[in-house]
């Protein structure tokens, strides 16, 4: 081990201990969760290691730089709009509208057969420690072709912190999210039809959403997008790690988040020092194949470093409470997409087999070089299924051109 490396991982055991120290009775858990998760990430930080011994902290640094410089990703702006969640949190969006030809009208599609209906809306859902910027590829390539809305989630991206959990240390829940999303819709899509897309905890909220709200399934939306998400049973996902070590895991990091939450400065401290181990991690949870462009992986990484540890660790219990299966029944008559990463150890494709299965018209698409940013690291076979959906939904015409933004090293199959 080099003495950057060193440094490193004795920023991030300080910061740890210091947590837990406030904390007084998570120091025990902690060495429990310490072996558990060093196990997790025993593959990424051999491989950081070798790096460091063989290239210098500098120019790591600056190769982060020219990465961030070259990929533009994220860089995408739309007409910005402000809703607001139940209780009190403002949520940001962004709108992309249909362009059309100097002096020409928008083309008119009949859609329950009206002459001239209100535009079809899609609106795009992000995951856990992402924002609205993890569906940079789609929304270029569906740019100007369909009206898009893209949100980000309460406490991430440039939505508010939710008001609820920093004021009153209220328990984030999946159906707040779909609350949240609703209250998006009202927002920037009142009237009209919908096509909600949404990946991994994207996909949960779209679920949230129908459970709370039927009326708006059958009357507005016409068609949905699940990626890379559950509908449940979250709480047995194994990440790739051995019985012993995920079982450990289970058994101990809500309770180490929250204890690291609390010193959340320290804890960003301990990041910002072991920032190549973590960006190893990052990668290996995120993606599966080796030809990732790594601008985009760059980018990856700082979408989900740029969530608070404190987010994280608020977020994090929902998912073991999570259970929608109940709610797939409201998407039986919609044309659906479903999509996933066979190599996504986040939300494992057998999760969305199960969704299709309980939706026998949908079209399942199994990704097999995919992890759990299949939208990131497959754009192209996300985009191409997805213009589909919508021409089969009527929200886009047949002739319509949707870019192929984006190339891959796999090619996808049907489930």
């Amino acid at each position: 081990m080099t003495e950057s490396s060193a440094d490193g991982v004795a920023g991030a055991a300080a910061a740890v201990a210091s947590a837990t120290g406030a904390a007084g009775s998570w120091r025990k858990a902690t060495g429990i969760a310490g072996a558990a998760i060093g196990v997790l990430a025993a593959g990424a930080a051999a491989g950081v290691a070798i790096e460091r011994m063989t290239v210098g902290r500098g120019i790591r640094r600056k190769a982060r730089l020219a990465l961030d410089s070259a990929g533009p990703y994220g860089a995408l702006r739309g007409t910005p709009g402000r809703a607001h969640a139940d209780d009190g949190t403002e949520l940001y969006y962004e709108v992309d509208e249909v362009e059309t030809e100097p002096g020409t009208a928008p083309r008119r599609r009949r859609l329950f057969g009206r002459k001239a209906p209100a535009p079809v809306t899609v609106v795009l859902s992000h995951g856990y420690c992402l924002s609205q910027d993890s569906w940079h590829f789609q929304r270029a390539a569906l740019r100007g072709v369909v009206r898009t809305v893209h949100w980000d989630q309460r406490s991430h991206g440039r939505s508010e912190r939710g008001v609820a959990q920093v004021e009153d240390g209220v328990p984030v829940t999946i159906d707040q999210l779909g609350r949240d999303l609703k209250a998006v819709i009202d927002a920037a899509a009142p009237e009209g039809p919908i096509v909600l897309v949404g990946h991994s905890m994207g996909g949960m909220t779209v679920m949230a959403l129908a459970a709370q709200y039927p009326e708006l399934i059958r009357e507005r939306v016409v068609a949905v997008a699940l990626v890379g998400t559950s509908s449940g049973r979250l709480g047995e996902v194994n990440f790739g790690l051995p019985v012993a070590g995920v079982n450990a895991v289970r058994r101990v990091l809500p309770g180490v988040l929250k204890a690291l939450g609390q010193q959340a400065e320290l804890v960003e401290r301990g990041r910002r020092a072991t920032a190549d181990l973590f960006a190893g991690i990052i990668k290996r949870y995120s993606f599966a194949s080796r030809e990732v462009d790594p601008a985009v992986a760059r980018f990856a990484e700082r979408m989900i470093e740029g969530t608070p540890i404190d987010v994280v660790a608020e977020f994090y219990p929902a998912f073991t409470d999570h259970e929608k299966t109940e709610a797939l029944a409201l998407f039986r008559d919609l044309p659906v997409l479903v999509l996933a990463g066979v190599k996504d150890l986040v939300t494992p494709s057998e999760h969305s087999e199960a969704i299709a299965d309980l939706l026998p018209d949908a079209e399942l698409v199994l990704v097999p070089a995919a992890g759990h940013l299949v939208m990131l690291e497959h754009p192209e076979v996300v985009t191409d299924r997805l213009a589909d959906l919508l021409t089969r939904a009527g929200a886009v015409p047949a002739g319509a051109t949707v870019g192929g933004y984006g190339s891959t090293s796999g090619t996808a199959q049907p489930g």
